[in-house]
C-alpha cells in the first residue's frame, strides 16, 4: 500500500504508462540528464530520461548501456527531432529495447513514430497549441504519439510563449479523459503537482529541481549559481533580428546572455554581407547554445557559459539525493490533497 493513496491514485494512469513508481519524469537537460543522475531518479521511483542532445549513434549506444548497468528499472531517451541521424539514433534505442522515448524540439517527422512503435517503444511528444496536441496524438495508420507534455514558458532551457497555467487550462480539460498529458514548467514543489493532477493530468516533469541533486554530475559552481539565483533571475533570451527563427531560451542572466546577443547580431551582419547561407545562420545560434551549455555544467563557467534554469530555480536552495527530493515532493502532494 502506498504511502502517498491521494497522489499515487491520481498518478496511476501515469506511473502505469511509464512502468515507474510514480509518474514524476525528470526534463531531459543535455549534460547534466546523463547516466548518474538518470539512474537515481529511476531507483528513487521517478523516471529518468536520457538528454541525447547532440551525441552521436554511438555515444547514446554507450549511454544508454551504461545507464542500463547502473539500474533495473525503467528509464526513457529524449531525441531532438531535428537531429541529423535520428533515424540512427531510433535504431539505437530499438537495440537496447527503450521502452520510452520522448520527440523534443519540433514535430516529429515522417516514420519517426512508426519506427519508434514498430520495435515496441511509446512515444511521448510535446505541442505548444491543442490544435497539434490532438493532431500528433490521433492514432491513425500507427503514427499516433502515447504520450503528451505540455510545458510552460516558466521552464528552462527552450521555451514557449505561454505560462504553464493557462497551458493546463486550455489542454487538460479537453485530453484527460482520453490521453496522457504530463505537465511541465515551473514547478519545484508538491502542491504545484497535486494542483495539475486534480486538474486531469497524469503526473509532471521537472527539470531545474533535479539539476542540482548530490547526483547530478553538474559542476559545484553551476550548482552554486542555482541555490543562490531567485526567479526573477531566470531570463529568457531575446531575437536580436527577425531574420534568425530564435527560439527563446531562459537561463540565468550573466556575461554569457549578453554573449548569445553579441552572436546574433554578428550572424546577422554576416547575412547583411552575404558571407552566410541562412541555413548556416541558423545553425551556428543553435551550436551556440550547446557549446556555452557544457561550459558551464561540465567546466564551470558560470560567467560565459550557458545557466540554463527555469524559473522555479529560486526553490533549489540546497544539494539533496534524488529519493529526498522525490520524497518530499510526493509528501508536499499529498499533504495537500489532503487538505481539500
Amino acid at each position: 500500500m502506498s504511502i502517498y493513496p491521494r497522489t499515487t491514485a491520481l498518478m496511476r494512469r501515469g506511473a502505469e504508462f511509464l512502468g515507474s513508481e510514480h509518474a514524476i519524469l525528470c526534463g531531459a537537460m543535455s549534460w547534466v540528464s546523463e547516466r548518474n543522475l538518470v539512474s537515481a531518479i529511476s531507483n528513487a521511483g521517478g523516471f529518468g530520461v536520457i538528454a541525447c542532445g547532440a551525441m552521436t549513434p554511438d555515444l547514446l549506444d554507450a549511454e544508454i548501456a551504461a545507464t542500463r548497468a547502473m539500474t533495473e528499472r525503467p528509464f526513457g531517451v529524449n531525441l531532438i527531432t531535428m537531429h541529423p541521424m535520428l533515424t540512427e539514433l531510433i535504431a539505437v534505442c530499438g537495440r537496447h529495447g527503450v521502452g520510452r522515448v520522448v520527440l523534443a524540439g519540433g514535430i516529429p517527422p515522417k516514420g519517426s513514430v512508426e519506427a519508434i512503435k514498430a520495435f515496441g517503444g511509446k512515444v511521448i511528444v510535446f505541442a505548444p497549441t491543442l490544435a497539434l496536441a490532438k493532431k500528433l496524438l490521433r492514432q491513425r495508420d500507427g503514427a499516433g504519439a502515447d504520450a503528451l507534455v505540455i510545458e510552460g514558458m516558466e521552464a528552462g532551457g527552450h521555451i514557449g510563449p505561454v505560462s504553464t497555467s493557462v497551458l493546463a487550462q486550455e489542454f487538460l480539460p479537453v485530453l484527460r479523459e482520453e490521453h496522457l498529458v504530463f505537465v511541465a514548467g515551473g514547478i519545484g514543489r508538491g502542491e504545484a503537482i497535486a494542483g495539475y493532477l486534480e486538474m486531469g493530468a497524469v503526473g509532471v516533469q521537472l527539470g531545474t529541481r533535479f539539476a542540482c541533486a548530490t547526483e547530478s554530475i553538474a559542476h559545484p559552481d553551476f550548482k552554486k549559481a542555482f541555490f543562490r539565483a531567485g526567479a526573477r533571475d531566470a531570463v529568457a533570451s531575446v531575437q536580436v533580428d527577425a531574420r534568425l527563427p530564435v527560439i527563446a531560451v531562459r537561463a540565468l542572466r550573466n556575461k554569457g546572455t549578453e554573449a548569445f546577443n553579441a552572436k546574433q547580431r554578428e550572424v546577422a551582419e554576416r547575412l547583411d554581407g552575404e558571407a552566410l547561407a541562412m541555413a548556416e545562420a541558423q545553425l551556428q545560434i543553435e551550436h551556440y547554445w550547446a557549446g556555452a551549455l557544457r561550459r558551464a555544467v561540465i567546466d564551470g563557467d558560470v560567467e560565459n557559459g550557458s545557466l540554463m534554469a527555469g524559473q522555479s530555480v529560486g526553490m533549489v536552495t540546497e544539494e539533496e539525493p534524488v529519493a529526498t527530493i522525490i520524497e518530499r515532493l510526493m509528501s508536499q502532494s499529498e499533504a495537500a490533497l489532503g487538505r481539500r
